[in-house]
């Protein structure tokens, strides 16, 4: 019965990162459609080169870019940075120093 449980908690696991990798991707689409948007307006509305000088135009990319990033960090962040490979550089680096610190 034990094995079902651990199989059934590593789905959710694996279903919240798989909601969670979604939802980023959601995110950067509509980060891109909606700056694409501004743009094509305001580039309309002021004329091609004026639009290209605008800091309004870039303003709304700059900030939600801040967002979309600390999204991207919380997502892949953590595994990124510290993932499997760092882990076992780090257990072994722990075990070693046990099993010098034990023959000393």
């Amino acid at each position: 019965m034990e094995i079902d449980y651990r199989k059934d908690m590593r789905y959710k696991q694996a279903q919240k990162r798989i909601k969670d990798i979604k939802g980023f991707y959601v995110h950067l689409i509509i980060y891109i459609f909606v700056n694409i948007a501004i743009f094509v307006v305001s580039t309309r509305q002021t004329g091609f080169e004026e639009g290209l000088t605008r800091w309004q135009n870039y303003s709304t990319l700059f900030f939600w870019g801040i967002g979309l990033f600390a999204h991207w960090a919380s997502v892949f962040g953590p595994n990124f940075i510290f993932g499997k490979s760092w882990e076992e550089r780090k257990i072994k680096e722990i075990m070693e120093k046990d099993k010098k610190q034990l023959w000393k």
